[in-house]
């Protein structure tokens, strides 16, 4: 049996192992840091406090009961291709085919005091820290005695207009209006803003327009100030200072301003392209390397006709090309051609608030409560196991219904920073 190791267990690296799973040809590694697959598209709601960290995870163990694929915890720190060799900080394993797909990570630009105050949102833990930091802030502020400083500690500026940033202006703004006064009758207006700042001029730029005006427009109505054509520059935990000279005092500054493929010690540098990303093929083979491949958000595919400079960093490439690698690994092993990838464009959607969501399908846009529903069903199936969709979904339907979910616990443990 072929040894195949794959690096990540994201959208990508678990669509390929599922594939794989019943091979009688292979026998698959799974390497990830943590030992359970996440939703990347529902950590804002966990980070708002608006559902648990619980629903959105599932162990790799027990999702791979009774199939041949194993799973080894460890980080990669240096892939030796002569060797066919992947080094972990838990161990040396060896392989015949190595698949890359480790995913992104935020991309602070190089800014080191923003990556040092900023709270990013790319894992559990991240949102976990983000609902602390949050909570704590508005601890403070209900103790303050000082108008400025209660709004300060309050006050919260979201960098980057994509999907994550307005939906998190969304919920944020939903938590302001229906629970902030509940829970802290002592603050009663003092209270500071939501912030919403993107260096274009509009929000949701890889949408259409409409979905970009309907998203301001909802915003803008639930009280969100949106700053648009302006760039964060710097931030001291205090004061975030954008790049028109304005200085916006904040206790808590979210980066949703960009992401950077994962840095693969041991990749030759020409294979590696823009943004960090590794460059393939059309079968998603690294070229100049036996036996490696790149999928998902980390590789860079130039081949597409229809994405001449790269697919765009979605869950459904990264499915969709998880699974057609894991049937051209099959097909090499029975003797037959690989297919090349080809990314099927179902479509995009952002939720914005409360029973109001954009849908841009290929021939049409929709939005309001049907496109909130959508979205909702869409997010909904991808969750491994059926005790999560439902947990999920019941969560869901009570805290719209009551306006009030009950998850507002800072957790953490003994000591540990409240932004760190």
């Amino acid at each position: 049996m072929k040894k195949v190791v794959i690096i990540g267990g994201g959208f990508a690296g678990l669509n390929l192992a599922k594939k794989l799973s019943k091979s009688t040809s292979h026998q698959v590694t799974l390497v990830d840091q943590h030992n359970y697959h996440f939703f990347p598209p529902l950590l804002y709601q966990v980070g708002t406090a608006f559902i648990e960290a619980s629903n959105i995870i599932y162990p790799f163990r027990k999702m791979f009961h009774n199939s041949s694929t194993r799973f080894f915890m460890g980080v990669l720190q240096e892939i030796l291709p002569a060797q066919q060799q992947v080094v972990t900080d838990n161990g040396v394993l060896d392989y015949d085919v190595l698949v890359l797909a480790m995913g992104t990570e935020t991309n602070f630009f190089g800014n080191d005091q923003i990556k040092e105050h900023a709270l990013p949102m790319k894992s559990i833990d991240d949102s976990l820290r983000m609902r602390n930091h949050i909570l704590l802030q508005l601890e403070k502020a209900v103790r303050s005695e000082q108008d400025s400083d209660k709004k300060r500690l309050s006050s919260i500026v979201i960098a980057g207009g994509g999907p994550t940033g307005v939906e998190l202006a969304g919920m944020m703004a939903e938590m302001g209006s229906h629970i902030i006064k509940k829970d802290y009758p002592e603050a009663k207006s003092g209270l500071g803003k939501i912030y919403l700042v993107d260096g274009l001029q509009t929000l949701l730029a890889p949408m259409s327009q409409k979905s970009q005006n309907e998203a301001i427009k909802v915003l803008t109505n639930l009280g969100v100030e949106i700053m648009l054509g302006k760039l964060v520059q710097n931030y001291d935990g205090n004061v975030v200072s954008l790049s028109d000279g304005t200085q916006i005092e904040a206790s808590t500054l979210i980066w949703a301003s960009g992401v950077i493929a994962r840095e693969v010690p041991g990749l030759p540098k020409e294979a590696v392209g823009k943004g960090r990303r590794v460059l393939v093929d059309a079968f998603n083979h690294v070229e100049g390397l036996k036996g490696v491949y790149a999928i998902g958000d980390q590789c860079l595919q130039l081949t597409d006709a229809a994405f001449t400079n790269g697919h765009p960093q979605l869950a459904q490439v990264a499915i969709q090309q998880g699974d057609l690698l894991g049937e051209n690994l099959a097909a090499v092993e029975q003797g037959k051609p690989m297919k090349a990838f080809k990314y099927n464009d179902k479509g995009s959607m952002a939720i914005i608030a409360k029973f109001k969501a954009v849908v841009d399908l290929p021939k049409g846009f929709f939005r309001g409560f049907f496109a909130w529903l959508v979205w909702l069903f869409i997010h909904i199936i991808p969750i491994a196991g059926f005790r999560n969709k439902a947990k999920l979904a019941f969560n869901w339907l009570w805290s719209f219904i009551t306006n009030d979910p009950t998850l507002r616990l800072i957790i953490r443990p003994d000591g540990e920073d409240d932004k760190k």
